[in-house]
């Protein structure tokens, strides 16, 4: 792969009319796009651990993508930077150092923007109702397992949040047109974290780029437009395994620090299972030093706050040490990039960078420790039983008016008025492509409809949703 096809800043729209005075390059007016958007305003109300949360502190999706966008920025100074003044590659031009910056601020703000209502485990959620469902379902006397084709019926029961992100950008944001955003190739190549079909699945495959689905059949000519133009073809693009690595440190930290502050977890907690984890084995010596270090770091910050007579030093400990360990990671994330450097620009790079790096210890304990305080937790359980009840009834219904919807089949009152509830702008994008398509096409289509306006909606308004059509307001 070369630098300036990767850094491509063609949009798929590209004859529009730029002001001479424009000062910004194509990626940083990317950024006005998106921040003006109401997608991205309505990741405040989404879920990213704890749902539907009155805690100020307490993280959303909003406040991660700005956490994961701010961390990834980072990462592209810091690449940038080592491969003009260490590797040298001729291909890397002085003013791609800033290139790159912008489309990783860029890619964490809409990393997450096409996740449904209650984070990670709505995608869940999705997936679970249409293996459960749609081998029930029938069109004209035809169940629709049998009318859809393998790739359309895959889709749906490997649903996933990164390829709705994709579709929403280029699609479903309809502003102007049914470009959606409009944004840049390059922009739009780092953010495909998976860039293959749900045909091409290999969950538990060798290589990273295809544990899961990167983009919808309905997308498949955008998602190869996108390919063509930055050279990727088939591969990752360079910038995603950046993307990725703000996105593991921003949440594997952060979720430390949110469970501290909802006493999930305690200091106490915390240190033990670390000591746990470094005493367990399986570390190389050097390993053992670096996390000892790490936790000695720790007790430090701790024995600090209560020298300063500080009411919660444990607070004071886990937020302040939470910083070092990202500006840790960082930096070791930015290692194993320039070491694997030829691997990543030829495209046979496997694994993540977070996982050949020399932090990878340290943030895999982490993520054990936050799944055992927080994800387990009875809880987190109650909720998530709740968010199934809302996300299956919504599904239920909009389903059941999606299937007769532009049919000849007969409609009744309630079906009709289910498919006047969906935004005008969904329709529009239904109608445009579904004109002059095939039945199971048609079809496909509007399973996408539901999911579309199922993934728009945030938390409290899909509660609200909920409780209207069900009557238990």
């Amino acid at each position: 792969m070369e630098w300036g096809k990767v850094l491509c800043a063609e949009r798929v729209r590209s004859h529009q009319h730029v002001d001479p005075r424009e000062l910004r390059s194509e990626f940083a007016r990317d950024y006005h796009r998106i921040i003006n958007s109401a997608s991205f305003r309505r990741l405040q109300d989404k879920t990213q651990v704890f749902p539907l949360d009155s805690s100020d502190f307490v993280r959303t999706r909003l406040t991660h993508s700005l956490e994961v966008s701010s961390i990834a920025r980072s990462l592209g100074q810091n690449v940038g930077e080592a491969i003009t003044c260490d590797i040298k590659d001729p291909d890397f031009l002085p003013e791609y150092k800033a290139y790159i910056c912008d489309i990783l601020q860029c890619a964490g703000l809409i990393h997450d923007i096409g996740n449904p209502p209650f984070g990670h485990f709505g995608e869940t959620t999705i997936r679970e109702w249409f293996l459960k469902n749609l081998p029930h379902l029938s069109l004209c006397g035809s169940p629709l397992e049998e009318v859809l084709s393998e790739e359309m019926k895959n889709d749906f029961y490997h649903f996933e949040g990164n390829a709705q992100a994709f579709r929403l950008v280029t699609r479903l944001h309809f502003l102007v047109d049914s470009n959606g955003m409009n944004l840049t190739k390059g922009l739009l190549g780092t953010i495909i974290k998976y860039p293959v079909s749900s045909l091409e699945i290999e969950e538990n495959g060798d290589d990273i780029r295809s544990h899961k689905m990167g983009y919808f059949r309905a997308d498949r000519e955008t998602f190869r437009d996108v390919q063509t133009a930055t050279g990727t073809n088939g591969a990752r693009h360079p910038l995603s395994f950046l993307l990725e690595a703000a996105d593991d440190i921003a949440y594997i930290t952060a979720d430390i620090e949110d469970a501290y502050k909802k006493r999930y977890l305690s200091y106490e907690d915390l240190t033990r299972d670390l000591k746990i984890y470094k005493d367990a084995g399986g570390l190389s010596p050097e390993e053992v030093e670096r996390f000892g270090e790490l936790i000695e770091v720790l007790g430090e910050k701790y024995r600090k706050a209560g020298d300063r007579g500080l009411q919660d030093p444990g607070e004071y400990a886990v937020q302040n040490w939470i910083v070092t360990l990202q500006r840790r990671a960082i930096n070791a994330v930015t290692d194993a990039f320039m070491n694997n450097y030829e691997a990543i620009m030829a495209g046979q790079m496997k694994r993540t960078l977070v996982s050949c790096s020399t932090m990878n210890p340290m943030l895999e304990a982490l993520y054990g420790i936050e799944t055992k305080y927080v994800f387990k937790s009875r809880p987190i359980f109650r909720h998530e039983i709740a968010e199934e009840v809302i996300m299956d009834f919504l599904l239920d219904k909009f389903v059941d008016a999606a299937v007769p919807y532009d049919t000849e089949l007969p409609m009744n009152a309630v079906q009709k008025r289910i498919i006047g509830i969906i935004s005008e702008n969904y329709m529009q994008i239904y109608h445009k492509y579904s004109e002059g398509r095939s039945e199971a096409e048609k079809l496909y289509l509007r399973l996408i409809l539901v999911t579309d306006y199922i993934c728009g909606m945030t938390d409290t308004f899909a509660k609200s949703l909920y409780q209207e059509l069900s009557g238990t307001d």
